[in-house]
């Protein structure tokens, strides 16, 4: 009788993805695009509700930077705890740590007038924005596990696609939760808005329950802390590169800090809440346009140097899309600008799932998230009381419309668009510079020679799988420092080539 034949994963020792692989990863992120919709349905109603009812740009500048905080505070406990843990599991968790947190801010809501809750000098205003807060921070940690879930589930070479498909559901949940969110304010109030919220979460729990994620109970290094940093430390630096890669996201989230403190104050001057939630929605379909793309037709060769020179863009458009207060002008800018964020955000994604082991990137991830958001709070926290009490003001002054008005005209707010000029120029700088660095060159060539994953009993996970038994980047044992550094000639080969 004849024998089927030898599963290359298995004659090899080496984890590979299961046949079906990629159609459970659809049914994760469909669940996930579920959470992350209701979500920051309620965290994008909050900031208009806050910013309608108060006008202060102020508070919304520190309800934006404390979301980012708190992800930087909590990227490598959230990071640790992903590696030690079934990724189903973390996933419920986090869905049930949210819920609980949007029904204590229902609680706080019924128990205390609107006004009482709107005063800035009240710490029931604190106390609520806060908890809403902890709820959609703690839905990172599901995203987090999300990004693992492509290498547990999907061959290599499609894991540009499928990070190009998480950037669409993205795209989805934003103009979904862009629409919704500015109605539900504008007829419903916060009141509805939080019942909203709370009936989508416990609905996206129950349906988790429903899904099975195939992964083996994860190995735990007795060593290791609660907040593994050495561990995140380690696989960093076993990658030559890669530390830069994560430094470049980090600086380009210190500009993108500037335009979550005042990218929604600059629309609700040109819009009512309502229609603004629409603009937002429309644009968002750049969202869907970008990650449709990337799904299809992937990152190229070499996903690092698409992403800089995209970077390269998004800068030039940050400093365009208000150089005139022109409402088509500014939609128009916003829709490019979402179409370029699902493939910056999925060619690290791409990098990290084939250079890292499998089991250390909940670490690399949780510390990449911590290291790179860290930034945004700084300059959001910095930007919000320095346009509002100077550059606003500057720019409707005589001496800051005859110094800039050539540049960018009449308007109410012109302030804002003084800042977002000059942040978009310097991100286009940056970009143009990292070309031009030696870790450019050797994580390029750390990406191009890392192996490909196989596919259990040489099935199909969604694509053709890889002929033989590739080393996985789940298993392979990624060089030391000195010895991937002695291959720094190759890199400069694959740039010269165009890699």
């Amino acid at each position: 009788m004849s024998q089927p034949p030898p599963d290359p994963a298995a004659a090899s020792g080496l984890r590979a993805v299961p046949a079906n692989g990629m159609r459970t990863f659809l049914h994760v992120l469909v669940n996930t695009a579920a959470a992350n919709i209701t979500t920051s349905f309620l965290w994008f109603a909050l900031t208009f509700w806050v910013y309608l009812e108060t006008k202060s740009v102020l508070a919304t500048g520190i309800i934006g930077g404390a979301y980012m905080l708190l992800l930087a505070v909590f990227g490598m406990v959230f990071g640790t705890f992903v590696d030690r843990h079934r990724k189903h599991r973390v996933m419920i968790l986090s869905g049930f740590v949210t819920l609980v947190a949007f029904l204590l801010a229902g609680g706080i809501y019924l128990s205390q007038p609107e006004g009482t809750l709107l005063d800035l000098g009240q710490p029931w205003f604190w106390l609520f924005s806060g908890i809403i807060l902890a709820g959609a921070v703690v839905e990172n940690l599901r995203n987090i596990a999300l990004s693992t879930t492509v290498t547990l589930l999907v061959p290599t070479e499609r894991h540009a696609n499928a990070n190009g498909l998480v950037g669409t559901v993205q795209g989805l949940a934003f103009l979904v939760t862009s629409v919704f969110s500015g109605f539900a304010i504008g007829f419903l109030g916060m009141g509805w808005t939080l019942v909203i919220a709370l009936v989508f979460t416990l609905a996206a729990l129950i349906h988790l329950f429903t899904l099975t994620v195939p992964e083996d109970e994860p190995d735990r290094d007795p060593d290791a802390k609660f907040i593994d940093v050495r561990g995140a430390a380690a696989a960093i630096r076993a990658v030559p590169g890669l530390f830069a890669l994560i430094l470049f996201s980090t600086f380009n989230n210190l500009v993108g800090g500037v335009y979550m403190a005042l990218m929604d104050p600059y629309g609700l001057t040109l819009f009512p809440v309502e229609w603004w939630g629409v603009v937002l929605a429309v644009s968002s379909t750049g969202f869907l346009i970008g990650g449709g793309i990337i799904a299809a037709r992937g990152l190229g060769r070499n996903p690092i140097r698409t992403m800089l020179l995209l970077v390269i863009v998004m800068g030039l458009l940050g400093s365009l899309f208000t150089i005139r207060e022109w409402w088509w002008l500014y939609a128009l800018g916003i829709w490019l600008y979402m179409m370029l964020i699902p493939a910056i955000e999925a060619a690290e994604q791409t990098v990290v799932q084939k250079v890292v082991p499998f089991e250390k990137q909940g670490r690399v991830f949780g510390a990449a998230t911590a290291i790179e958001v860290s930034a945004a709070p700084i300059t959001s926290f910095l930007i919000a009381p320095i346009a509002e009490f100077w550059i606003i003001p500057y720019m409707d002054s005589d001496a800051g419309q005859d110094t800039w008005g050539w540049l960018l005209g009449e308007g109410e707010a012109r302030g804002i668009a003084l800042v977002f000029f000059f942040s978009g120029l310097i991100m286009v700088v940056f970009a143009i510079l990292a070309f031009a660095t030696r870790s450019y060159r050797t994580l390029s060539a750390e990406y191009r020679e890392a192996p490909e994953t196989p596919v259990e009993g040489g099935g199909d996970a969604g694509a053709d799988a890889p002929d033989g038994a590739a080393e996985t980047p789940a298993e392979r044992h990624v060089p030391p420092a000195s010895s991937a550094q002695a291959r720094g000639g190759v890199a400069d080969q694959g740039v010269a080539r165009g890699d």
